[in-house]
Order: C-alpha cells, then sequence, then structure tokens
C-alpha cells in the first residue's frame, strides 16, 4: 500500500532516540513548538534509518530500565559516528555516561518530583537561565562517576552529579526532564539544545505545512477518487477538510452514525461538512446493527472488539456502492504511528493497536492516504482551524473510539443510550456556561449498571445512577481530578435529576490518573 511521504530532505531535523519514557511523545513537541522539526524513532531501530534521518543532533530520552541490569538498552554505535549533538535526558544521561566510562549506582533514596537544582559550572546548555532553578526528577540510578573527558554542571542535594558535558565535544547530559512543565524554564534549555549547540533552522512552520500538504496529496492522487472514513472527530475532521482543500469533490466521505456518539453530534458533522463546507458525504444510520451486535454484551474489551468490527463491516458495505475509489484516506496521527511502531523495533514494543494503523484487512486494494501521519494533535487543532473547522469542534475534549459504548457500564441498549446522551449534554452545557470547559482537559458523563432510591416530588423513584468526571492533564499520561466549585456541580446534579425522569443520584469521580484510568472501561 502506498503512503503519502512527507518530503522533509531539506528541513532541519531533531532525532529523538526512544528508551521507554512516558514523556518522550513531549521532548518531540517541545522541539516542534519552537518551530524545528523533530522526529522519533525507537533505539534499536536499524541504524541506516538514523543516517538516512540525517539529524542536527540528537535528544536521548528517559526510559524505565536500569542500566545496572545487563541487556537493557544502550545508545547505537552510528549515533556517536555522525559527530552531531547529543542530549542524554534521564536515562539517556546514565547509558552515556556508563557507556563512555562514567559509573551509574542504584540508590537506595529514589527522586521523583520537584527538587532543587544548582548550576555549578557555565555552560552554553543553561544559557539565560539562573543559577538555581525548580526542576522534575524521575530516577532511581544516577552517575556516581563522571566519564573521562566530561565535566560536571549542575547538581542537586541527592544528585551530586545532575548534569554534565563533554570537554570538547557538543555532548550534554542532564538527570531531570527540561520537557514537562514542572521543569523551570525547561523550554529556554531545550531551545539553547536546538539552536545555540544543534544549530538547527526553524523549518517547521503551521502556515507552509498546509501548502506543502496540498501539494503532496495532488502530486499523491491525481485525478483518482479518495475514500474517507468520517467520525466527526478532530483527526477526521481535519483530514476531510484538507483532503476537500485538495481534490474538492474527488473525496468521498463515508460518516458511520452507529448511534452512540454525543447529543446532536450526527446532526453537527452533517451541517459543517455537507452543507457549510460542501463536502461529498454520504451518511449510515446504522444505530440498530450495532445495536444488535451489542446486545447482551458486557464485557468492555468486547464491546469494544464488536464495535471496532461492526463499523468496518458497515463502511465496507457502504464503499462497495461507490465506484472507481483508487485511495482510502486515513486521519492517523503521529501518536498512533509511535504507539504502534513495534515493528520498526526489534523489541516490539506496541503500546496498543490502534484502529487506524496495521487494523486494515490484508487484500485491501487501496493505497493510503495519511496526510496527519507525522503531525501531533495540537498541530492537527492548529490545521483544522487555518482550514475553517468550527473552534467548538476543534478544541472539543477527546472521546473514545466506541463512543459512549465504553461510558454505559454494562449491556449498551437504546434506552441507556438516550439517558446518557441527555446527560452529558447537560455536564457539558453547564461547563460551558460557567466558562469551565477549557479549564478542564476531559469531563463526561457515565452510566452506571447499578440503581438507586430517590425522592422526586411524592414519589419514590428506583432508577439509574450517573457518573461525572473532569480531569486536568498535560499530557493524558497522568491526570489528576478536576476540583470543580460545589455549587457548580450541585446545579448540574439537579438538572440531570429533574430533567431525566430515568435518573435518581448522581455523583463525582474524584479519582486521579494513576491508580484510575480516565474512562471508566
Amino acid at each position: 500500500m502506498g503512503k503519502l511521504s512527507v518530503n522533509k530532505k531539506h528541513i532541519d531535523t531533531i532525532l529523538v532516540l526512544d528508551f521507554g519514557s512516558q514523556y518522550t511523545q513531549l521532548i518531540a513537541r517541545r522541539i516542534r513548538e519552537s518551530n524545528v522539526y523533530s522526529e522519533i524513532l525507537p533505539w534499536d531501530i536499524d541504524e541506516k534509518k538514523i543516517q538516512d534521518l540525517n539529524p542536527k543532533g540528537v535528544v536521548l530520552s528517559g526510559g524505565p530500565n536500569s542500566v545496572t541490569d545487563s541487556h537493557t538498552p544502550r545508545i547505537p554505535q552510528c549515533i556517536f559516528e555522525l559527530n552531531i549533538p547529543i542530549l542524554g535526558i534521564c536515562y539517556g544521561m546514565q547509558t552515556l555516561a556508563e557507556q563512555m566510562g562514567g559509573q551509574v549506582v542504584s540508590v537506595d533514596k529514589k527522586e521523583f518530583g520537584h527538587t532543587s537544582l544548582d548550576v555549578e559550572n557555565d555552560s552554553v546548555l543553561f544559557k539565560d537561565i539562573n543559577k538555581t532553578i525548580n526542576v522534575w526528577m524521575s530516577h532511581g540510578d544516577q552517575v556516581q562517576d563522571l566519564p573521562d573527558e566530561f565535566d560536571l554542571i549542575a547538581s542537586t542535594k541527592t544528585a551530586p552529579i545532575a548534569a554534565m558535558q563533554h570537554k570538547n565535544l557538543p555532548i550534554y547530559a542532564i538527570q531531570f526532564h527540561p520537557e514537562v512543565t514542572h521543569t523551570q524554564d525547561g523550554h529556554v534549555l531545550l531551545e539553547n539544545f536546538i539552536f545555540e549547540i544543534c544549530h538547527a533552522h526553524t523549518d517547521w512552520k503551521m502556515d507552509d505545512l498546509i501548502s506543502s500538504r496540498i501539494k503532496e496529496i495532488k502530486e499523491q492522487v491525481q485525478d483518482n477518487k479518495v475514500l474517507l472514513g468520517l467520525s466527526g472527530g478532530v483527526d477526521s475532521s481535519v483530514t476531510a477538510a484538507l483532503l476537500h482543500k485538495a481534490i474538492g469533490k474527488k473525496l468521498v466521505c463515508v460518516f458511520v452514525d452507529n448511534g452512540l456518539l454525543r447529543k446532536g453530534e450526527a446532526e453537527q458533522v452533517m451541517q459543517t461538512f455537507k452543507e457549510n463546507m460542501q463536502l461529498n458525504v454520504v451518511k449510515s444510520d446504522s444505530q440498530e446493527t450495532f445495536l444488535r451486535h451489542l446486545k447482551e454484551i458486557e464485557d468492555p474489551e468486547q464491546k469494544r472488539k464488536i464495535i471496532g468490527r461492526t463499523f468496518i463491516d458497515v463502511f465496507d458495505a457502504e464503499a462497495m456502492k461507490l465506484k472507481d475509489i483508487r485511495f482510502l484516506a486515513q486521519g492517523t496521527i503521529y501518536p498512533d504511528v509511535i504507539e504502534s511502531s513495534g515493528s520498526e523495533s526489534k523489541e516490539a514494543r506496541v503500546i496498543k493497536s490502534h484502529h487506524n494503523v496495521g487494523g486494515l484487512p490484508e487484500d485491501m486494494k487501496l493505497d493510503l492516504v495519511e496526510p496527519l501521519r507525522d503531525l501531533f494533535k495540537d498541530e492537527v487543532r492548529k490545521i483544522g482551524i487555518e482550514l475553517g473547522i468550527p473552534k467548538e469542534m476543534i478544541e472539543r475534549h477527546p472521546f473514545p473510539g466506541p463512543g459512549l459504548g465504553v461510558r454505559i457500564l454494562g449491556e449498551v441498549t437504546k434506552e441507556k443510550t438516550k439517558i446518557l446522551q441527555n446527560a452529558d449534554h447537560i455536564f457539558i452545557e453547564e461547563l460551558i456556561r460557567a466558562d469551565l470547559y477549557n479549564t478542564v482537559s476531559q469531563a463526561f458523563a457515565v452510566l452506571l449498571p447499578v440503581k438507586s432510591v430517590g425522592v422526586v416530588g411524592d414519589e419514590r423513584r428506583y432508577a439509574e445512577v450517573i457518573a461525572l468526571r473532569a480531569v486536568e492533564t498535560v499530557d493524558f499520561m497522568t491526570a489528576r481530578w478536576a476540583q470543580l466549585p460545589y455549587e457548580f456541580l450541585e446545579h448540574v446534579s439537579n438538572r440531570i435529576v429533574n430533567e431525566i425522569e430515568a435518573v435518581s443520584r448522581v455523583v463525582y469521580d474524584i479519582s486521579s490518573k494513576p491508580p484510575a484510568t480516565i474512562e471508566w472501561e
């Protein structure tokens, strides 16, 4: 299958070599925020891929392993042979030190959280940064002895060697995480590495990106037709708008309404894309099909699989009715590619199988068009706004692929779906009205598989229980429950119980991630 290849031969690239840190994607995003292109590759990737990338510099990410164990990840030799600047972060620092002759030890007192860092010697890495800063640590190992030819830059109370640099080569290493917002002036440190040390150019800009993508789509597709499964989510919506701008009516969108969308969402998708933006959209009303397949199914993983499989069946049936389709477009974005990139790594560390990557039939005759496949979500949103997609659609909170199917705990029915749609709508409507929607990262209602006694008017009501969930997070890896005002929660609870007869009680979820996940299923 052909893929839209993005031409980056002429732009400066910072490689992020991934050792398994939960923050790896954040490093690449921070670099891109400085208008420099960054790409993530697994540490054990084929060395030719690294050489072909021809990076201006490389950042070694953190990771969960200990360099004191045998057979843990190491920096490939070709990184040193490229003679380019290197910045090791956390595990990246430890393996760098160990590979260059220093000594790393496991410590009794692990450092996790905020720590005060003292800059002891001048370094271009710490240019325009105070001598004492607050940094974010997360490690159980640390460098005990500097490798030969290295100087100490900074230390903390528990880590005497918290930053180091080579005497002659542009090789730097730090024990803390500059990519997280908790580290003071972390962005300054990264920019010092990118611009002062790597001398990278700012080639990665959104306005240039749209015109270059349109050109690439035209070159790939030419006069052929393209099929796209439009879900109404951010990724597929931006893919649709971008393709429409490039090839107009040669794009055919199929919108499968599975009946598990938010209240009014199906109508909004059709109005935005078919009526307002004049896209060629075919709608498939398939709620009954999905409900029939979900009947008596309670296991969340089984529900996910059934919803995914049914979507493909319905989509295929609609696609069969169309003639002369040569390409299939997908809203695959960069995190999907990274998380499903086990095939590129010898260790095959697949985090999850994503429905946009690797879930397609082997015998599919269509070539793939994936114009967003190297973009992060925040970059996709910026493109969407530029292309005229309504802000309320682009800035909407994340919504799971299986929709309300995994927010109705237990069996999914038409009645339960309607109850949840109405409760969720009230919650979101009130968040927007109270100007709280953009202060939380994700908010939604969940229908619990229990009933509870309530009293409404003079009547006893034995009815459903709704849980409200709202979280604050930067990267969705960790999240804290949002401390919404009590008066607000009381008002939302009153509205839900008074306006939805089938609900007698509302509870608020105060679990953080970890130990809980953001979604309930």
